[in-house]
């Protein structure tokens, strides 16, 4: 299992919104994240710089940000898009982050 981190980006104003939208997120994105492979799946916010900072634990061929073949995906990519730093595609602007330290 791997674990992997990236950041995203929020747009201002939208904290409550998106915390709204994650604590309401559609069954379907929820089975095909896990059904990937991908658990222990965390975002963390910087209020200071807007970023959102990811993390999750991999065990199959991708990450979430690597799930966009899937339409329910892209669906939802459409959804946040308002909110969020997003590609022409509308999938968030994802940074991989490197790990520098990790204590089990």
């Amino acid at each position: 299992m791997e674990r992997i981190a990236f950041k995203m980006k929020l747009k201002p104003g939208f904290k409550a919104e998106y915390i709204k939208r994650h604590n309401e997120i559609w069954p379907e994105i929820a089975k095909l994240i896990k059904d990937s492979g991908i658990s222990d799946y965390s975002i963390f916010l910087d209020e200071e710089t807007n970023s959102l900072f990811g993390i999750q634990k991999v065990s199959g061929e991708v990450s979430s940000q690597g799930l966009g073949s899937a339409t329910i995906q892209q669906k939802w990519w459409d959804y946040m898009s308002d909110i969020m730093e997003v590609n022409p595609d509308n999938s968030p602007v994802s940074i991989p982050l490197e790990e520098v330290f990790y204590l089990a």
